[in-house]
């Protein structure tokens, strides 16, 4: 069953890139007490994600930190080195990268998705929402293919 609006986000491991390297983080008390931006890819790296996806909520960081965001989050069934990779190359320090690197948390979300056609195994679907101390107030789930939903600017204009 997909997670809904209204719905606490499941409780799994993720794991949190850092400088100082992986930190594993139980997702229960990560978003406990604070409003998230989170926003979910396919894969680090992909062409949407990387050239859209990633730099719109960059790009608009400040405006949803305005609005009442306290951390934004990126996640994907990538591992930690990569999400730390791709934060280094496209990303900044407004964005916290969260590895759900066995698809855990896409799949107890009832949000991942068969990639195996593409040669990706399984993934994360593309969506964001507004997690408010780990309550889903918001959730913009992408057509497979799409992207409008889940960008910084729709999330923006809903606030």
């Amino acid at each position: 069953m997909t997670i809904a609006v209204g719905d606490r986000l499941p409780d799994v491991k993720l794991v949190k890139a850092t400088a100082e390297g992986p930190e594993q983080v139980q997702s229960a008390d990560y978003f406990a007490g604070k409003t998230v931006a989170l926003f979910a890819v396919p894969g680090a790296f992909t062409p949407t994600c990387s050239a859209k996806h990633l730099p719109g909520f960059v790009e608009k960081a400040d405006e949803l930190k305005s609005k009442g965001v306290d951390e934004i989050v990126a996640t994907s069934v990538n591992d930690a080195f990569v999400m730390g990779a791709w934060q280094q190359s496209a990303g900044s320090d407004d964005i916290t990268m969260l590895a759900d690197g066995n698809g855990e948390f896409a799949k107890a979300a009832g949000l991942d998705a068969d990639f195996t056609g593409f040669g990706m195994g399984h993934r994360s679907q593309r969506y964001s929402m507004l997690v408010e101390d780990g309550v889903v107030k918001q959730l913009n789930v992408e057509a497979p293919g799409d992207f409008s939903v889940s960008s910084a600017e729709h999330m923006l204009g809903q606030m």
